[in-house]
């Protein structure tokens, strides 16, 4: 065949013969993944340096610790159980077993919004007992780490409901298991970085 007949081809629309079987949903997947690698890192720098600003901060003169609600420690479990569920989600995703891709997808979003409404709470224990972010500094700090820990969370959430979506939807298990990959990547690395966050508010 002459080289102007296999151009006529347009063989880079067609599997070639050296890529026969190649399953195509798999070419985003290292971007994807290089995608988050970077984005967690530029968090965990975020997280570090508040982190340090907390520490430097409590031990000014007039740094008044408080006491922390004990909803934390039933929202810290939430959060545990909730990133086991997506860990049982993404051995699904692997094993190609669609229905327990969708009930551990639907039970790890549960817990993260019962987390979500634990710190709420919280917040309302806090403002209920007089102490005030503009009046007290340890209240200010403690509403910044958990705040921006569940704003990111809540990104999470969103990125987790297309996923659980298409779960639902009945779409090929191949076809989500990136995104689930992903997401319990991400819920791994929220649950060590509330832990973070949390061993700093006992230690004051």
């Amino acid at each position: 065949m002459s080289i102007l007949g296999k151009l006529a081809e347009k063989s880079w629309l067609t599997p070639s013969a050296a890529g026969d079987g190649v399953d195509m949903n798999t070419g985003p997947e290292p971007a994807a993944k290089t995608a988050l690698a970077l984005f967690i890192a530029v968090l965990t720098s975020i997280f570090f340096l508040f982190a340090v600003g907390y520490r430097m901060r409590m031990h000014q003169p007039d740094w008044e610790a408080i006491s922390d609600p004990g909803l934390l420690w039933i929202n810290s479990v939430a959060l545990v159980l909730a990133s086991v569920c997506m860990h049982f989600a993404r051995k699904s995703a692997l094993s190609g077993d669609i229905r327990g891709v969708r009930y551990a997808l639907t039970l790890a979003g549960a817990l993260s919004i019962a987390f979500l409404v634990g710190q709420f709470a919280a917040w309302g224990i806090l403002r209920e007992s007089g102490l005030y972010a503009v009046q007290s500094p340890a209240t200010a700090f403690f509403m910044l780490l958990t705040g921006i820990h569940a704003l990111h969370l809540f990104g999470g959430l969103v990125v987790w409901a297309r996923a659980a979506a298409r779960a639902w939807q009945g779409i090929e298990v191949k076809r989500i298991r990136l995104s689930v990959e992903l997401c319990t990547t991400y819920w791994h690395f929220l649950l060590l970085v509330w832990y973070v966050f949390f061993t700093l508010l006992l230690l004051t």
